[in-house]
């Protein structure tokens, strides 16, 4: 993979090189707080796959969410991460790196494809961050998530 920008370049500006917006950070619908910093570090809620304010998908993979649209909506959520980081930060160059990445995936037994999901998160962090967008991660199968949504991503990033 090509990596399309510098570890320090403006993360922002390959966003907008990528033709993606983000989206107005999504308000909790539960007792949680979207994002908290804890010294340099800062840790994003669970993001599950809204778009315009409507869920993209829910049911499970493979058998109601095929695993392209699966992947469409942790890319969303992926999105939906740094928007609450920028709300937090103000600037997602504020963002050294992205630390560790945590995907649910709610899928059916048998299913053991939950890393190909995952990578569609990753591959945004990595086309937006440089090197420094790669990062440890879990793919973690369930069997079901809130809202019966198909994916969740949680974040860590390292900020200044």
């Amino acid at each position: 993979m090509t990596l399309p920008n510098t570890p320090r370049s403006d993360p922002e500006a390959a966003l907008a090189r990528l033709g993606i917006v983000l989206p107005t950070p999504a308000k909790p619908v539960a007792a949680y707080i979207p994002a908290r910093r804890s010294g340099n570090l800062l840790y994003v809620s669970g993001q599950i796959p809204v778009r315009d304010g409507s869920l993209m998908a829910t049911g499970t993979v493979p058998g109601t969410v095929p695993l392209e649209q699966a992947r469409e909506c942790a890319r969303q959520c992926a999105l939906n991460g740094l928007a609450a980081a920028k709300a937090e930060l103000g600037a997602l160059a504020k963002i050294r790196q992205v630390v560790r990445v945590g995907c649910f995936v709610a899928c059916e037994t048998g299913f053991g494809d939950q890393p190909k999901v995952a990578n569609a998160a990753s591959e945004l962090l990595v086309e937006v961050f440089g090197e420094s967008g790669r990062h440890a991660r879990a793919a973690v199968g369930t069997n079901a998530l809130p809202l019966n949504v198909p994916v969740e991503v949680e974040f860590i990033f390292e900020v200044e």
